[in-house]
């Protein structure tokens, strides 16, 4: 078994837990790669030098898993990387929620059980997110949590107009609105009041973010419908497109963000038996 290690040296501070968890997994039998999950070239890290460091291409060709160390961003980012390459993923959680996440840093015994076979892997549902302007596409992402369509740093409302294979779905007037897939429902979504989706289910949700009226709420969509989000006819305000939490895209007022279900899974490995609730009311702090 080939397994490709990506840890965020920002949370494993001198790639300590990954090398811990190198040598569990080259006990066990693995052969093992390192590779970083973003360009570091002018960060102030500490990485040590006698570490061999491959490139994404070089790390992933042949492989059979990604485990990544890090928060929910870091899986996040490894596990929409890991998809390209039809990779699954195994997150070790370095953060402090880390939904995500199969493993905690204490745990990395456990990863002597891949190469015995003695795991499952769960399929994620993702969106493909696109945003058209006079019908070019200007921008395009995969997203595995949501993609947030919100205002600027300055107190105004926006107004947004939300359908689904053409028909209304909601008018919001208020900081924005999340899409969302199941995995995204314990985020951003969570936060903002939004339903706890299982993430094995195939749905698409929205949920306003801070909506300027009473009635408004979340809704559950069919994984088939094609999502749109526009900006109302009156709008004059800065608002911006930010999928999975990466870098935001400055919407025009006539741009269209549309949202569809993606046709590839993510693909996430499971080591434990441990339910969804569980996990949850763990990670929520209420058991």
């Amino acid at each position: 078994m080939k397994v490709v290690l990506s840890p965020n040296p920002f949370r494993d501070k001198g790639l300590k837990v990954a090398q811990a968890a190198r040598r569990v997994l080259e006990k066990a039998g693995a052969e093992t790669s390192m590779c970083l999950p973003f360009d570091l070239e002018h960060a102030a890290v500490e990485i040590p030098r006698e570490l061999p460091l491959l490139s994404e291409k070089e790390a992933f060709a042949g492989a059979d898993m990604l485990i990544c160390f890090g928060g929910d961003g870091t899986i996040l980012h490894a596990a929409k990387a890991a998809q390209s390459h039809k990779v699954p993923v195994l997150g070790v959680n370095l953060g402090s929620v880390g939904f995500m996440a199969e493993l905690e840093s204490t745990e990395l015994e456990q990863l002597s059980r891949l190469t015995e076979g003695k795991y499952t892997i769960e399929e994620r549902m993702m969106m493909d997110v696109a945003v058209k302007r006079e019908g070019r596409i200007l921008f395009r992402d995969r997203a595995l949590n949501d993609a947030v369509v919100t205002k600027g740093a300055v107190a105004r409302t926006i107004d947004l107009e939300v359908r689904s294979d053409g028909q209304l779905v909601s008018r919001i007037s208020g900081d924005g609105v999340i899409v969302a897939t199941p995995t995204g429902s314990t985020a951003y979504s969570m936060s903002a009041g939004g339903p706890i989706i299982e993430p094995t289910a195939q749905d698409i949700l929205v949920t306003p973010i801070c909506p300027h009226a009473l009635h408004a709420r979340s809704y559950v969509l069919d994984r088939e419908r094609t999502v749109t989000v526009r900006m109302g006819k009156q709008s004059r305000r800065t608002v911006y497109l930010s999928v999975d939490g990466g870098r935001a895209f400055r919407l025009g007022t006539t741009d269209v963000v549309e949202l569809r279900k993606s046709p590839v899974n993510a693909q996430l490995v499971r080591l434990s038996n441990r339910s969804f609730y569980a996990v949850l009311n763990q990670k929520l702090g209420r058991s």
